[in-house]
């Protein structure tokens, strides 16, 4: 069978920041700042690579149905990722319900497709995402709110857990998932290497 080549989008799922910050002796809430430094790297390499397209999971609708102070707290994060990565240069959409108080409102700007700093890799943030909005098909053109998003070749989610959690199902609909089993406040650049040389030993099948 076919072999793949390098993939041009990929999904990140950057999971576990709660269970690393209780592990270290903190509260929940505190994980989530140590998160940042890990998606500023991952899109260095991703760059490096010469990936085209990054989509990464920020938080979804059901999130916010955690204590205040966690809610808050990755909002918060949130807008410091955007803010970092888009001094990295990238030409960026913020996906998600902006209709909700749980979006934060310095993300707004965000939600068509804008060219920072020079623009280059296509990066995609999802904040108060949830699949059932997503296909709601409420857009006037009866579009999902995900249109602009390609498909998506690769899924990697760090924590250990197997499983999409809602990730843009339309894109990843034929996506490959490799799961890295440590959390990810503990990303090291080995983990995004070792899945692209996973990637490329997959079979290309697409159901045939």
């Amino acid at each position: 069978m076919m072999k793949k080549e390098k993939p041009k989008h990929i999904g990140i799922i950057p999971d576990g920041n709660r269970r690393w910050a209780l592990a270290k002796g903190m509260g929940k809430q505190e994980g989530y700042a140590y998160g940042l430094d890990p998606g500023i790297r991952l899109l260095r390499l991703a760059k490096a690579q010469g990936i085209e397209e990054i989509s990464y999971y920020g938080f979804t609708m059901d999130n916010c149905k955690r204590p205040k102070e966690q809610v808050r707290a990755f909002r918060e994060a949130c807008v410091e990722a955007v803010d970092m990565l888009c001094g990295e240069g990238a030409d960026l959409l913020v996906v998600g319900d902006s209709r909700s108080k749980c979006f934060p409102g310095e993300l707004r700007c965000y939600q068509e497709r804008t060219s920072i700093h020079g623009g280059g890799i296509r990066l995609n943030f999802l904040v108060n995402y949830g699949w059932q909005w997503d296909l709601s098909h409420i857009r006037e053109d009866g579009k999902p709110y995900s249109q602009d998003v390609s498909r998506i070749d690769l899924i990697i989610r760090w924590g250990g857990m197997r499983r999409l959690s809602g990730f843009l199902p339309i894109q990843s609909v034929y996506a490959d998932f490799y799961v890295v089993d440590q959390l990810w406040p503990d990303y090291q650049d080995e983990d995004f290497l070792e899945a692209l040389v996973w990637y490329r030993e997959q079979d290309v099948t697409l159901g045939g």
